[in-house]
């Protein structure tokens, strides 16, 4: 496949270095998604306090060397929240990205190289999705099928399909009649085949910028329903249900509620955009030299 892409495995690695060692800001968005994954799977041994459990007599404490990020109105740990709910709502975001691309490149790249009907029918399909604003659509399934974590990542998928339908239609289209694609049609290799071994893996590439960008939407998606009551509720720890139950006591002075929590949901989409950016810089060809 590195021949079917024109490019070696070790030069897009030395490339993909000199991108990094060029923009610090791609190098240090990558070093802060790092920093997340490491966090959410590490949460149960990094977090100093149970996320859960509740002491009246510390509540609304301000930062300070027993708890760095104050507690809440319950007198829980707000760093520990924090990084349980990094967990939490980088599994959804995962999870729902994973099934959004499985299943949008597959008919995607089917509908470029089949044409006719059913690319007809799909982009149809698609054209209506589109229509109704996004978030809204989520907030409607999920208030339909109830306020439990796999509905949420079905949600945010079935909002994310779109993208991943109309651009792998697109890329497949483009080469759909290459030579290397022929070359595999006359070999005796079957439309199946031919897009599922040949098509679709030259496009991961270009898709995988694609995927950074939708793990940040998908994560202020999901924090966004539960900020409406629509997604995980409490007392689960998830930076959406923090935030808005800490904006009841932004007036009375208790700003580190809101803080930490807004503080990491935007520091993580804004890792996810800029690491997307540095990826298509990676990943495209004419910027290798």
């Amino acid at each position: 496949m590195s021949a079917a892409l024109g490019i070696s495995r070790p030069s897009v690695w030395r490339h993909a270095g000199w991108v990094l060692r060029g923009n610090p800001v791609t190098a240090l968005a990558l070093g802060g998604v790092l920093l997340l994954v490491a966090v959410a799977l590490l949460a149960p041994w990094l977090a100093p306090y149970d996320p859960i459990a509740t002491d009246v007599d510390i509540a609304l404490m301000p930062p300070s060397a027993t708890h760095w990020f104050g507690t809440d109105q319950l007198g829980r740990d707000i760093l520990s929240r924090l990084l349980f709910g990094a967990r939490l709502d980088l599994a959804i975001a995962v999870s729902a990205v994973i099934l959004s691309f499985a299943i949008g490149a597959v008919i995607g790249s089917f509908c470029g190289y089949l044409g006719g009907r059913l690319d007809r029918v799909v982009g149809r399909f698609v054209d209506v999705l589109m229509a109704f604003p996004l978030f809204v659509l989520a907030m409607a399934l999920v208030a339909a099928l109830g306020n439990r974590v796999e509905n949420v990542i079905y949600a945010t998928a079935l909002i994310n399909l779109p993208f991943y339908i109309r651009f792998a239609r697109t890329e497949v289209a483009v080469r759909r009649n290459a030579g290397w694609v022929e070359a595999a049609r006359a070999s005796g290799n079957g439309g199946a085949r031919i897009v599922l071994c040949f098509l679709l893996p030259n496009i991961l590439p270009n898709i995988a910028v694609q995927i950074s960008l939708n793990l940040g939407w998908a994560i202020l998606n999901a924090a966004g329903l539960s900020f409406l009551g629509l997604g995980i509720t409490a007392p689960t720890p998830e930076w959406g249900i923090m935030v808005a139950e800490g904006a009841r006591f932004i007036t009375a002075g208790q700003w580190w509620l809101v803080a930490f929590p807004g503080l990491a949901l935007m520091l993580t989409v804004l890792c996810f955009n800029l690491l997307g950016d540095g990826l298509r810089d990676i990943l495209d060809p004419r910027m290798r030299t």
